[in-house]
């Protein structure tokens, strides 16, 4: 018995590997794109998005500046799938590269929250009929100081946005100031949970592939590899 379980693990490890492995070493080869991104932008300046741009029929536009670092599926450790993109802007500095928001909506900012909102859409562009929320996340500094615009302080509920609104700047908070997140805007498409609310959006099961919202291959088990996600590489 001892041997047929030492089997069915070494079985359910070469399994895991074979699809796990593949999408670390994507996500390692992301890494080596930001890389030369973050060092000069104006170098790639093919690979940018643009804050507001439409690509294609997509429904949303782009929620900020900058170069796409990492996409929906991508692993940064096993059994950690992210669960949105990363978008960097071409600035170092903090608080200067815009956000906008990608489909129009009603905005919450949750009391708690210094960096981040999230945006109701009653009707899916792709399913009219199931409500959707978009998130953007990291709009402050190490310390939490904020770079949300004031017109959406914590506690605001359902306020009505438009599509392409400003809604801040992007930040580098991670909730630990001695440990910032590079600067950089967290976007994605969160599910509903039935009760007027939204799901969790640390787990990828509660959140949508953006690929189709936004016109461009941001799923990493279909983005291919050398062509850095813009509008040029639509779906």
């Amino acid at each position: 018995m001892r041997k047929l379980i030492l089997s069915a693990l070494a079985v359910a490890a070469i399994v895991a590997g074979h699809f796990v492995w593949p999408r670390l070493n994507q996500t390692r080869d992301r890494l080596d794109y930001l890389r030369a991104w973050r060092a000069d932008p104006e170098a790639h300046a093919d690979w940018q998005v643009r804050a507001g741009e439409r690509c294609g029929s997509a429904p949303f536009v782009m929620p900020t500046d900058g170069y796409i670092g990492f996409i929906w599926g991508d692993n940064f450790r096993l059994g950690q799938a992210h669960q949105g993109i990363d978008m960097f802007g071409p600035s170092r500095e903090v608080g200067v590269t815009p956000v906008v928001a990608a489909f129009a909506g009603f905005l919450t900012r949750e009391s708690t929250w210094r960096s981040a909102v999230i945006i109701r859409a009653p009707s899916d562009p792709l399913q009219p009929g199931r409500q959707i929320w978009t998130f953007y996340a990291h709009m402050a500094d190490p310390f939490g100081n904020s770079f949300i615009l004031p017109e959406f302080p914590p506690g605001t509920f359902d306020l009505p946005v438009e599509q392409g609104a400003l809604l801040g700047y992007q930040g580098n908070y991670s909730g630990d100031a001695a440990n910032p997140v590079g600067m950089h805007l967290h976007f994605s498409v969160v599910k509903d949970n039935g009760r007027g609310g939204y799901e969790n959006e640390l787990e990828i099961a509660n959140t949508y592939d953006p690929t189709p919202y936004l016109g461009v291959n941001l799923n990493a088990d279909m983005a291919a590899f050398g062509e850095p996600p813009t509008c040029a590489t639509g779906v």
